[in-house]
């Protein structure tokens, strides 16, 4: 496409992709064809497909305003080269305003859409004066606010503001606008130095002490990322991986099973604690096993990745501990998977809930008396979280919830937890002792974790 700058170029095929629900724009991003471009340009790529990506809702109905006809159908290829315009006019004020214009309309024409080059130019140029130029940097906390949840589904927001209140739920929406900070785990303090030697600035995360933040540079450019031994993973994840090894530690467990391992972050963290411990690593779908053995390889001896479907598991009592880090609606990393909120409705909460309780019941009959289970999702939504552990509780007089509460404790007596960390997480436990960490109030994705134990 001449006259196209690469990002754009990529951006629009990406975007188009995901809008016709061919892929994960995750996984695009990570393609081959955007691995060669400059460090620029993949810049602008991701700051374009991840930012349409999250402002979509608002700017659809922005655009809708802005048209003759505002019920017009239009095609999937003009409403992304729109999108993709309105988001530079309006959020990026580095983009000149003729850059973002002419080259929407220049991808309008390439895509085959001649005859609607003229609309989109029309439509671009009065979204330039309707807002004056304006950018996000110029915008007020309340305006920011505003648009934040304007660009969430309003199923969502009714549901955040009814469950937490209308500060939590901009607080929620805020943190879903914005580009979540890069957190990694190293795997010696070598690599870490490594880092700082290169010019990466880190600071220390804010709940754990094996946590650091990235304040500038690509982590993911060095010998330490590639070698494996740093790994990009969230705050919030991180501290699941740790509360269960903390559970595990207390109780001196031997026989460890991950039942829902894949990609294997909360896995690592499970073997690197528990360095006796025998760990079995489930996960159904086949190419993410391969890629979890991939990334287990360091631990083959002691770490079986096996293909097994955890809601289908029969192994009665043959484990101390099992981690249940459910796949859920992901409603937690709203930032970091913008895309989600496109394609999430709220008829596919009760299918998620009902795979849920199969996979925490199965991973309940696999523990031995005394055995616990730690139970995460990566979900706002109750029906994920609470009640499911309601309901698999009614159903099975046999089991109880652990309060927290004491893991926290240990978490921060033994250093793992920042004393400033382990106040955070005291203030986010529900009045059954579970954790409920919700984005934008914690400085992570938001999770839901709660510890269950077999009493007979």
């Amino acid at each position: 496409m001449p006259g196209i700058s690469p990002a754009r170029k990529a951006a629009f095929r990406i975007l188009l992709a995901v809008d016709r629900g061919n892929a994960h724009a995750d996984d695009l991003l990570r393609a081959d064809e955007v691995s060669v471009l400059g460090v620029a340009d993949r810049n602008l790529l991701t700051a374009l497909v991840m930012g349409v990506l999250r402002w979509r809702i608002w700017l659809d109905a922005q655009i809708r305003q802005l048209l003759k006809r505002r019920n017009a159908k239009l095609d999937p290829e003009v409403i992304v080269a729109l999108r993709l315009g309105a988001f530079q006019l309006r959020f990026l004020d580095r983009i000149p305003a003729h850059a973002a214009i002419d080259e929407s309309v220049e991808l309008t024409k390439q895509a085959g859409h001649r005859f609607a080059a003229g609309m989109v130019n029309a439509v671009l140029r009065a979204a330039v004066a309707t807002h004056g130029g304006a950018a996000r940097g110029e915008l007020s906390d309340e305006g920011r606010g505003e648009l934040a949840v304007g660009a969430h589904p309003a199923w969502l927001v009714e549901r955040w503001t009814s469950a937490y209140g209308p500060e939590t739920m901009q607080a929620i929406c805020r943190h879903g606008q914005s580009q979540p900070r890069t957190t990694v785990r190293f795997q010696d303090a070598a690599a870490e130095e490594e880092l700082r030697e290169a010019g990466i600035e880190l600071e220390h995360g804010e709940l754990l002490t094996a946590a650091r933040a990235m304040i500038s540079g690509d982590v993911t450019a060095t010998a330490a990322f590639r070698e494996g031994r740093l790994r990009v993973q969230d705050e919030g994840s991180q501290l699941i991986g740790e509360l269960a090894s903390c559970t595990s530690l207390i109780q001196d467990q031997k026989k460890i099973l991950d039942a829902c391992a894949a990609p294997g972050g909360k896995t690592l963290i499970l073997a690197e604690r528990n360095p006796n411990a025998q760990i079995v690593a489930c996960e159904s779908s086949p190419p993410r096993l391969a890629e979890l053995r991939k990334r287990l390889a360091a631990y083959t001896g002691r770490v079986e990745c096996r293909l097994a479907d955890a809601a289908g598991l029969n192994q009665d009592s043959a484990f101390d501990l099992a981690l249940a880090d459910v796949p859920c609606s992901g409603t937690g990393t709203l930032g970091r998977n913008p895309e989600i909120r496109h394609r999430l409705r709220w008829e596919d909460l009760p299918r998620f809930a009902e795979r849920q309780r199969g996979i925490l019941g199965a991973s309940l009959r696999a523990v031995s008396v005394g055995g616990r289970v730690v139970y995460s999702t990566c979900s706002l939504e109750p029906e994920e979280n609470e009640q499911v552990v309601a309901t698999v509780l009614a159903e099975n007089p046999n089991v109880r919830q652990i309060p927290l509460a004491a893991d926290i404790e240990t978490l921060e007596r033994t250093g793992i937890l920042r004393p400033e960390g382990a106040k955070r997480l005291r203030e986010c436990l529900t009045r059954e002792g579970a954790l409920h960490l919700l984005p934008g109030v914690v400085p992570s994705d938001g999770f839901f974790v709660a510890l269950i134990e077999r009493s007979a």
